[in-house]
């Protein structure tokens, strides 16, 4: 289920916060201690399964498509934020 709104785009603050709620509640995680620099294997100490469960996730919120390509890169917080945000105009 998209949970942004058409044709609308949400703010960078916006996105991190959902983000950050995800992370939270996948990974049972303070959100409070939830920043950009997070990484997900050192910090959160995700492993592969865990991190494609969270990539299928984000796909699911955002409506954006992200390849596993991509997704090998993105390894920080940060980055997911700063690739929903360049994404968000190819989200369906």
């Amino acid at each position: 289920m998209n949970t942004t709104n058409e044709g609308l785009q949400m703010t960078r603050t916006e996105i991190f916060d959902k983000i950050a709620d995800i992370i939270a509640d996948r990974f049972e995680t303070d959100r409070d201690g939830i920043n950009e620099q997070l990484n997900f294997k050192q910090d959160l100490d995700a492993d592969s399964i865990d991190f494609v469960e969270f990539v299928l996730e984000l796909e699911d919120t955002f409506g954006a498509e992200i390849s596993d390509e991509d997704a090998e890169n993105l390894n920080t917080i940060g980055e997911v934020v700063d690739y929903i945000v360049a994404h968000q105009s190819q989200q369906k």
